[in-house]
């Protein structure tokens, strides 16, 4: 596995473990529907969020919560819509961004609550 594969592995954890920490409950990690990958779906409440990590070893110009396409949000729509009528689930949803940015041996996490609107 590439070094940058095992660095988004464990940028997915260490976004786990801060959401747990913040009392979600994990529902699915790497949901696959169709083209859709959605990388955590979690639950706090009534509330269900999905949620794209975005991991990166050293600081860019641009945000890296801005290098998420319209073709990826579309994607991530399609899972979510999909995990709900599959579960039958009545709850609110939102789509949130979790980046994660290593510098040197820190790690500096963002959460960012509903980061994108359905379009």
């Amino acid at each position: 596995m590439g070094k940058h594969n095992e660095f988004g592995k464990e940028g997915e954890q260490i976004a786990i473990d801060f959401l747990l920490n913040k009392g979600y409950a994990i529902k699915y990690r790497n949901y696959r529907y169709l083209k859709s990958e959605i990388d955590i779906i979690a639950q706090k409440d009534d509330v269900l969020a999905i949620i794209e990590v975005r991991s990166r070893s050293t600081d860019f110009i641009e945000n890296i919560a801005e290098t998420i396409t319209k073709k990826k949000i579309g994607l991530l729509v399609l899972g979510a819509d999909h995990y709900i009528i599959e579960n039958e689930l009545d709850v609110e949803v939102r789509f949130d961004v979790i980046t994660i940015l290593k510098n040197k041996k820190v790690f500096e996490i963002d959460h960012l609550v509903n980061a994108f609107y359905h379009f």
